[in-house]
């Protein structure tokens, strides 16, 4: 895992953005301070026994590359990418291959978070994220959820801001 502000210059998404020299490292801790948790997990025992932890009863897999998704690959990794959040954690083990979840931090700026074979995520709800796969194009991760799997983005908008999960988040984090 490496995290680091992301850099804002155009070009193609799935591109590090780590290239400007005001693109600083971003530590575990400054993460932890807006709600974002990292575990480097190598066996699924260990992701078997977060999950119980963590109250997570269900979980399905995804890849994301132009093989598994065929024609809908490039509209759904620009999907992704738009700007959302979520009324639940979002949990991600990445099983096999690379990408880069980015979270806004306290001043608004994007962190961009690598993660690769082993890594797992868990974003608040309420957190404004975005997702692509790396120049690779391939990423198969396995996803968590308390409940019934459902995956609902709600795409950044100012009336957003009267959500609950968003005004929790704020409250926890942000303030």
């Amino acid at each position: 895992m490496k995290a680091y502000t992301y850099d804002n210059l155009p070009g193609d998404q799935r591109l590090p953005h780590d290239t400007t020299p005001n693109s600083t490292l971003v530590t575990l801790d400054q993460l932890a301070q807006i709600g974002v948790i990292y575990h480097h997990i190598p066996s699924l025992d260990q992701v078997n026994s977060l999950a119980s932890s963590r109250g997570y009863r269900n979980r399905d897999e995804i890849t994301v590359s132009p093989a598994a998704m065929g024609d809908i690959y490039e509209t759904k990794v620009k999907s992704f990418f738009d700007e959302h959040l979520h009324e639940d954690e979002e949990i991600r083990y990445i099983r096999d291959g690379a990408g880069y979840f980015d979270v806004r931090d306290k001043s608004d700026r994007w962190i961009r978070i690598r993660l690769e074979k082993d890594d797992l995520i868990i974003l608040p709800a309420g957190i404004y994220h975005r997702f692509t796969t790396d120049e690779s194009n391939y990423v198969q991760a396995m996803r968590l959820f308390k409940d019934e799997p459902k995956w609902t983005p709600l795409n950044r908008a100012e009336e957003l801001d009267a959500n609950p999960h968003r005004k929790e988040y704020v409250s926890q984090f942000l303030n």
